[in-house]
């Protein structure tokens, strides 16, 4: 049995290094074994003598590496050896991974979800505690029981969400220490400090006010928020007494409420309901896609005909956003399939860009329109209505995580960056993201239809298909 220990910080490069060798000599998948530095092997006995010479090409999917690079961070002691036991699967039967049947391949997708569940769980119940600072710059620390190993996915996280302060998050197996804007990940396993801070008490009475009880619903908050992390959460001592008064403190807004006019009652009660959403409440696509169907976030939803929702792999290098759907796609259900869908189209052709390959959708979901007779005019989103919808653009872009993103329209580039303004000027550059993944900036082929000199707008699409050359050539 050949015995591999791998570094409990740049765990998966290891592994993948490691397996990769492996895999080259067909080493069998009960031949080697691995384990992570601190822990025991799983057997006494370690073979020591010469390798196989004979080598093998070995390929794997980007699909695999981020699937293997999300269990690598999971508890389970065999799952470096259920990634190496696919991975040589896969040499032989390439599209193992699209068979959900596959009970080798659902298992490390369950393993992935709860590596993934554990990090939303991070995000959300994490709480600083103030502490002294020897700079000028505030200096915080938090506590936090993590069921696998996410303090190095995780960094990044919460380097970029709290860049203007010094904290660590200390855990019983490592820490994570921002400093100066820098990180460092300590493999030594840490204690919980038990840090009070004169904030706890303000926190307590402003949940306590925002505590509805009304919408109370016990399973629903245990499942998630569930009561291992309560001991840590300065407001989880108010909950049982919440829970307590909720019936009767409900009885009290029921009878204080007003009566509502029959009509009005009827126009609220024929609504579609829309679910309580998290920015990660859904892993997959057609997770999302599900929840936005029924969003009433902005006023744009009670004129269209349906919501529509971007479309493409969820392992695309590519995410091109555009403006807002048209008539068309309005009706279809489906982005990019008008005018400027087929124009589109026909310039990616030319610069070499496959569209099957990428993922198209826009920065507003809902098509926003005004009524010419019978036709239905373009009327461009407001500000608002686009920074309303970036809910769910940046739950595809959280699902997709493309290497660039190809913003077309001021709507697109203010969804995407921030600030939509300038677009000409802009136009060409690779600009920062909201989301850190790099954005190249465009038009929107519509404003190549509009265009009435037949001169200007041949320079221009061959303007735009240069731009295509130059994403395709980025990613």
């Amino acid at each position: 049995m050949r015995q591999i220990q791998l570094p409990r910080i740049g765990t998966f490069e290891a592994w993948r290094g490691s397996a990769r060798d492996f895999a080259t000599m067909r080493t069998k998948p009960d031949r080697v074994d691995w384990y992570l530095e601190g822990d025991s092997a799983g057997f006494l006995i370690t073979e020591t003598g010469p390798m196989s010479e004979a080598r093998h090409k070995v390929t794997a999917s980007k699909q695999f590496l981020e699937l293997a690079r999300t269990v690598t961070h999971h508890s389970a002691k065999d799952r470096f050896s259920r990634l190496y036991r696919v991975l040589l699967r896969l040499q032989t039967t390439p599209r193992l991974l699209k068979d959900r049947g596959d009970a080798e391949v659902a298992h490390l997708e369950k393993l992935a979800k709860a590596v993934r569940r554990d990090m939303h769980k991070m995000k959300a119940f994490v709480r600083f505690q103030e502490i002294a600072s020897d700079t000028d710059r505030r200096a915080f620390a938090a506590w936090f029981e993590p069921d696998h190993h996410i303090c190095e996915p995780i960094s990044g996280f919460f380097a970029r969400r709290f860049a203007d302060m010094d904290w660590v998050i200390a855990t019983p197996a490592m820490s994570i220490q921002h400093k100066d804007g820098q990180i460092t990940l300590d493999p030594t396993p840490a204690s919980n400090p038990n840090l009070k801070d004169a904030t706890e008490d303000l926190w307590r009475t402003y949940y306590a006010n925002i505590f509805n009880p009304a919408r109370l619903k016990i399973k629903a908050m245990t499942a998630e928020m569930p009561k291992k992390y309560w001991r840590n959460l300065p407001e989880a001592e108010l909950i049982p007494s919440l829970i307590a008064e909720a019936e009767a403190k409900t009885r009290a807004m029921q009878d204080a409420a007003p009566t509502l006019p029959p009509l009005r009652a009827e126009r609220i009660a024929a609504q579609p309901k829309v679910k309580d959403m998290d920015l990660l409440s859904a892993d997959t696509l057609d997770g999302v896609k599900a929840e936005a169907s029924t969003c009433t976030r902005c006023p744009l939803h009670a004129n269209a005909t349906q919501l529509v929702f971007g479309e493409g792999p969820q392992d695309a290098d590519l995410m091109i956003v555009g403006e807002q759907p048209g008539d068309m796609e309005d009706l279809a259900g489906r982005p990019f399939i008008g005018p400027a869908g087929r124009l589109f189209d026909e310039l990616a052709e030319r610069a070499g860009l496959d569209r099957s390959q990428t993922y198209v959708t826009n920065a507003v979901k809902h098509f926003k329109f005004t009524l010419k007779g019978k036709r239905r005019i373009h009327q461009s989103p407001s500000t608002g209505e686009i920074d309303q919808c970036r809910w769910w653009l940046a739950q595809e872009i959280n699902l997709i995580r493309p290497k660039m993103i190809l913003s077309m329209g001021a709507t697109a580039l203010r969804a995407t960056t921030g600030n939509g303004k300038g677009i000409l000027k802009r136009r060409g550059a690779i600009e920062g993201g909201q989301d850190g993944i790099p954005v190249f900036v465009t038009v929107h082929p519509s404003y190549l239809l509009r265009l009435p000199n037949a001169a200007e707008r041949a320079r221009q699409e061959d303007l735009f298909v240069t731009d295509l050359s130059q994403v395709k050539a980025a990613i």
